[in-house]
């Protein structure tokens, strides 16, 4: 009786194992995911400073020059444009995540932007 629900165990066991194997996402996607591509946008520096003045500065300052988070006035030669959308669109620490709140074109405009920050 107990080589019957040990077998029934095991072949459940393989079962599954072989479902996980085929419905797991493989590194490529787990890597796309974890790393989002950024659109391509024309800067417009309006519109990317009126987006930092409306959801950035309560943390960064009026000028970018830092507070509750970290100075961004020379952000852009320490970060690449792709860098600093990921960082905006995933947020980090107790920075939010924007990419609910801005579309992505508006998250890549403001990128560029920060990113001429040198």
């Amino acid at each position: 009786m107990q080589k019957y629900i040990m077998s029934g165990f095991f072949f459940t066991a393989c079962i599954l194992a072989l479902v996980l194997i085929f419905t797991l996402p493989g590194k490529e996607e787990v890597a796309k995911e974890a790393k989002p591509s950024m659109p391509e946008v024309v800067l417009d520096a309006a519109a990317a400073e009126t987006l930092v003045k409306a959801n950035c500065i309560s943390c960064h300052g009026d000028q970018l020059q830092g507070g509750a988070g970290p100075n961004l006035q020379k952000i852009g030669s320490t970060l690449s444009p792709e860098e600093i959308y990921s960082l905006v669109g995933k947020g980090k620490g107790i920075m939010p995540a924007f990419k609910g709140s801005l579309k992505e074109e508006e998250i890549a405009n403001v990128a560029q932007f920060l990113a001429t920050k040198k």
